[in-house]
C-alpha cells in the first residue's frame, strides 16, 4: 500500500509500544525498588556514616520530594509534553542516585536523597500517564498483571538484592545499582517513545498553586513523619505544621480557581468516579503500606523470621496480587465492565485484614500465609483499577494530573497509614511491656528488634517483647480493616462508565461529559 499504507506501518507501532512498555516497566521497577533496597541497607549506612539520630530523615527526605513534587510533574507533562518531561524525572532520579551513593555523612546523604525523591515523583506519574496516553482504557486491562509483576518483584525483590549488595558489594552500590537500569530505560525512551508535541505558547505555569500545594503537603507528610515519634501529636511543633497545612491548602484550592493552568484543576473532581477513586486510592494506601511494613515485623519478632526471609514470607500476598490484577484486566479488557472489581477488592480487603488481626505468637507461617493471600487478593483488584477509571474519568489533556493526582492521594494514604497504624502499633508494644514489667532495652527500642537482637536478650524478655509485638500487630491490623470499611462502601457508588475504547468513541466521550457534568466546550 505505499509508505502511506497503515498496515505496514501497524507492527513496527505494535513492537513499538511493546519496547516503551518495558522501559517504563524498568522506570516504575526503579521507583519501587529504592526504598525496599535502602531499608535493608540502613544499619550498615548508619554503622559507616553516624548520626543515628537522623536516620528518619534519610527516609523523609525522600518521601517528602517524591510527594511535593508528583502533582507538579504531572501538570508539566500535560503542559510542555509528556517524553521531555518523564526523561528529565529519570535523569533528576539517577544524579540523586549517584550523589547518595558518594555521600561522606548523614546530611549530605539526606541531602541527596531529597534530589532523589524529586526525580522519584516524576517516574510513576510519567510511566501511568504515558500508557495513559498510549493505550486506550479497554485495552490497559492487559498490561495490569505486568504493573503488578514489577510491583511483587520489587517488594520480594528489593530486600534480597538489597541486603546481597550490601553485604557482598558495599551499601553504596544500593544506589548505584540504579544507574545502570535507568540508563537502560532512558536510552530505550529517548529512541523508540514518539508523542505529539505540545503547543507551549500561552502557557503560563501557576507558580503560587505549586508553590502552595507544596507546602501543604510537605506539612502534611512531616505531621504524619513526626508525629507521635519525633513529637507528641498535641505539641506545639505538630499544631503549627497542621495550622500551616491547612492554610497553605486552602488557598491552594482559592488559587486553582482563578489560575489560567491550574495545577490541579478542580474540575476533574466534578466527576464522580474520579473522586471515588481518589478516595479508594488513599484508603488503599493506607492499608498496603502499613500491612507491607508490620508483617515483616510480626514475622521476624515473633515467627523468627530473617530479615531476608520476612522479604520472602510476604509471597502469598503479591503473588495473589499479581495474580487477581492479571485476571481483573483481562476480564475488563474483553468485557468493558469494571465496577465489581472495587466491591470485592474492598471486601476482601476488610476480611483479609480482619484476620491478620488475628494472629498472636502462636499463629503459624502457613496459617498467616492464607491470610496474606486474602489481603493480596483484595489489592489485586484495587491496585490497577483505581488508576484505570480515574484517567477513563477525564479528557485526555488532564491526563497527566488525573494520573499524579490518583498517585499522590495513594502516597498520603501510605504516609497516614504508616504514621497512624505505626504510632498504635508502638504504643500498644509499650504499654504491654510496661504491664508485663519488661521495659529495659526492648521498650525503647520498640518496634525494632531483629531476629538476631532477639536471640541475645534473656527468654523472659524476649518471649514478653513477642507477646507485645503480636498485640500491637493485633491493634494495626484491627485499624486497618475499619479504614478498608470506607473503601469497600465507596465502591458500592462507583458509576459503570464505558471505557474509552469499548465502544464508539463518541458515546463514551458523551458518558464522561454526562457523569462529570463538564460543558461539551470544556
Amino acid at each position: 500500500m505505499g509508505k502511506t499504507g497503515k498496515p505496514e506501518k501497524a507492527e513496527p507501532q505494535a513492537r513499538s509500544v511493546r519496547v516503551v512498555l518495558l522501559a517504563l516497566m524498568i522506570a516504575m521497577l526503579l521507583a519501587m525498588l529504592d526504598n525496599m533496597i535502602v531499608g535493608t541497607a540502613m544499619p550498615t549506612i548508619v554503622g559507616e556514616l553516624g548520626g543515628l539520630e537522623h536516620l528518619s530523615w534519610v527516609v523523609t527526605a525522600y518521601t517528602l520530594a517524591t510527594a511535593a513534587s508528583t502533582p507538579i510533574w504531572g501538570k508539566l507533562g500535560d503542559i510542555y509534553g509528556r517524553k521531555g518531561v518523564f526523561l528529565a524525572s529519570i535523569v533528576i532520579f539517577l544524579i540523586g542516585s549517584a550523589l547518595s551513593g558518594m555521600a561522606q555523612d548523614m546530611g549530605q546523604l539526606i541531602g541527596f536523597r531529597a534530589v532523589q525523591g524529586l526525580g522519584a515523583g516524576g517516574l510513576m506519574v510519567g510511566v501511568m500517564a504515558i500508557i495513559g496516553d498510549l493505550i486506550p482504557p479497554r485495552e490497559r486491562g492487559k498490561y495490569q498483571g505486568m504493573m503488578a509483576g514489577v510491583m511483587a518483584l520489587a517488594m520480594i525483590g528489593g530486600p534480597l538484592v538489597g541486603g546481597t549488595i550490601t553485604d557482598h558489594l558495599g551499601w553504596r552500590w544500593s544506589f548505584y545499582i540504579n544507574l545502570p537500569l535507568g540508563a537502560v530505560a532512558l536510552a530505550m525512551i529517548t529512541i523508540v517513545l514518539h508523542l505529539p508535541a505540545k503547543d507551549r505558547s500561552q502557557v503560563k505555569v501557576d507558580y503560587l498553586g505549586a508553590a502552595l500545594l507544596t507546602v501543604g503537603i510537605t506539612s502534611i507528610v512531616l505531621v504524619t513523619t513526626w508525629g507521635g515519634t519525633e513529637y507528641a501529636w498535641s505539641s506545639a511543633r505538630i499544631m503549627e505544621l497542621i495550622a500551616i497545612g491547612v492554610v497553605a491548602l486552602v488557598g491552594f484550592i482559592y488559587v486553582q480557581t482563578k489560575a489560567a493552568e491550574p495545577i490541579m484543576p478542580l474540575h476533574i473532581f466534578k466527576n464522580r468516579n474520579f473522586t471515588l477513586m481518589s478516595v479508594i486510592g488513599f484508603l488503599t494506601g493506607f492499608v498496603m503500606f502499613g500491612a507491607v511494613l508490620f508483617l515483616p515485623l510480626y514475622q521476624q519478632s515473633v515467627q523468627g523470621a530473617s530479615a531476608t526471609n520476612s522479604g520472602l514470607l510476604l509471597l502469598p500476598m503479591l503473588l495473589s496480587m499479581m495474580v487477581v490484577s492479571l485476571i481483573a484486566g483481562r476480564v475488563t479488557t474483553n468485557s468493558g465492565k469494571y465496577k465489581i472489581f472495587p466491591i470485592i477488592g474492598g471486601g476482601l480487603m476488610v476480611v483479609g485484614l480482619f484476620l491478620l488481626a488475628q494472629m498472636d505468637t502462636g499463629t503459624s507461617r502457613l496459617t498467616s500465609g492464607i491470610y496474606m493471600a486474602v489481603l493480596g487478593a483484595g489489592m489485586g483488584f484495587l491496585m490497577q483499577i483505581t488508576m484505570l477509571v480515574a484517567q477513563n474519568s477525564v479528557e485526555m489533556r488532564d491526563m497527566g494530573v488525573a494520573s499524579s493526582s490518583t498517585t499522590l492521594f495513594r502516597t498520603l494514604g501510605s504516609s497516614f497509614g504508616v504514621a497512624i497504624m505505626g504510632a498504635l502499633f508502638t504504643s500498644r508494644v509499650q504499654d504491654e511491656m510496661s504491664a508485663l514489667g519488661r521495659g529495659g532495652a526492648a521498650t525503647q527500642q520498640s518496634a525494632q528488634l531483629d531476629a538476631a537482637s532477639l536471640a541475645k536478650l534473656p527468654d523472659v524478655v524476649r518471649e514478653a517483647y513477642q507477646h507485645a509485638v503480636s498485640s500491637g500487630t493485633h491493634a494495626a491490623f484491627t485499624l486497618g480493616a475499619a479504614v478498608a470499611v470506607i473503601g469497600f462502601v465507596a465502591a458500592f457508588f462507583v458509576k459503570e462508565v464505558p471505557l474509552r475504547g469499548a465502544g464508539p468513541q463518541k458515546a463514551a466521550d458523551a458518558a464522561l461529559v454526562a457523569d462529570s457534568k463538564i460543558p461539551q466546550s470544556a
